[in-house]
């Protein structure tokens, strides 16, 4: 495990994540598969409308939740 701190997702954002947008591709991946992005409280909006557009958004959850129920891992970005 990394001592890293998670960064936001959003191109050229180099703040603190604080948000995990899970989502799927359905036409790639199966239904149950999640990949994520981090978000930081400015950019979570925007990568959270980007991703519902396209109907690939799946849940947004605050990054420690997400960790506790991963068991302490954090999300690499998939």
């Amino acid at each position: 495990m990394s001592d890293e701190t998670p960064i936001c997702s959003a191109k050229g954002c180099r703040a603190d994540a604080v948000w995990v947008l899970a989502w799927n591709n359905p036409k790639i991946h199966t239904p149950d598969r999640r990949k994520t992005w981090l978000a930081c409280e400015e950019h979570r909006e925007h990568l959270s409308q980007f991703l519902g557009v396209r109907g690939f958004l799946k849940d947004v959850v605050l990054l420690t939740e997400w960790e506790t129920a991963e068991g302490a891992r954090p999300p690499g970005g998939s």
